[in-house]
């Protein structure tokens, strides 16, 4: 039964040792197709070029919150370029991060935000949402775009935020954090999530499940996540992994 990790950044450097080792190590794993979003226009190159090397894996690009300080017209227009590629599927991971002090003014990531949602649109392509303590804000903003589609990646919004976006035909991302102890709210948007929008994702190398939190993620601990979220739906790990295949082939529109 073949997986679809929809999340996961093996440009990070902490596949530097092994990336290639990993990455062809994949599809033997069960893992056929990956999704390798950017983080900002260096990490979007390397996604690009991984795609380029790796018939599973296809690339994103976008420029994240935490990294859009200085952003401007010559991003914009680079990332615009990079979008040209047969291989990019989506614009992400982009968004809003209210979480670290230090990142960028709450105006600037709603303007870079706005920016990217607006090409992805003239674009028709799908976004990969950042959200981190932004719930409101980030809801707020997409719903302004009816056209507009994607995931929110590794939700972490209500039960009423997910069925917002689920009336507007989004995707929602889940992770390893489903895993943890602390999980409290994960089981109640579950139980308001359809099957036909859950896709899931590692976030590689972060959010590795249980029992392995605390080493390197990758794409080969997903049916650790799968196997929960198939409890709390009912449904056998090996339906929802061929779900959520589906779904991801249908959100990238790699069908």
């Amino acid at each position: 039964m073949p997986i679809f990790d929809t999340h996961a950044h093996y440009d990070s450097g902490a596949f530097n040792a092994d990336r290639d080792a990993v990455l062809a190590a994949l599809p033997a794993a069960g893992v056929t197709l990956v999704v390798n979003p950017g983080c900002d226009l260096e990490s979007s190159r390397q996604a690009v070029a991984l795609a380029e090397r790796f018939p599973h894996v296809y690339a994103a690009v976008g420029i994240h919150p935490s990294d859009c300080g200085g952003c401007g017209e010559t991003e914009f227009e680079e990332l615009k370029a990079l979008c040209r590629h047969e291989k990019v599927v989506a614009i992400g991971e982009i968004g809003l991060d209210y979480y670290w002090q230090d990142n960028p003014p709450r105006e600037f990531q709603q303007m870079v935000f706005r920016r990217q949602i607006e090409l992805a649109l003239a674009l028709d392509l799908p976004i990969i949402v950042h959200d981190r303590e932004a719930h409101g804000d980030s809801l707020a903003l997409v719903l302004e775009y009816p056209a507009l589609r994607g995931v929110f990646h590794c939700f972490s919004g209500s039960p009423e935020m997910a069925e917002a976006l689920i009336k507007r035909g989004w995707y929602l991302g889940i992770d390893g954090p489903i895993t943890y102890k602390n999980a409290r709210r994960a089981p109640e948007v579950a139980e308001v999530i359809p099957l036909e929008r859950i896709v899931v994702e590692t976030d590689a190398p972060y959010l590795t499940p249980e029992p392995f939190r605390g080493k390197r993620n990758d794409s080969r601990y997903l049916p650790y996540v799968i196997e929960k979220m198939a409890r709390w739906k009912g449904v056998t790990p090996e339906e929802l992994t061929e779900i959520t295949f589906a779904n991801g082939k249908r959100l990238f529109g790699l069908e």
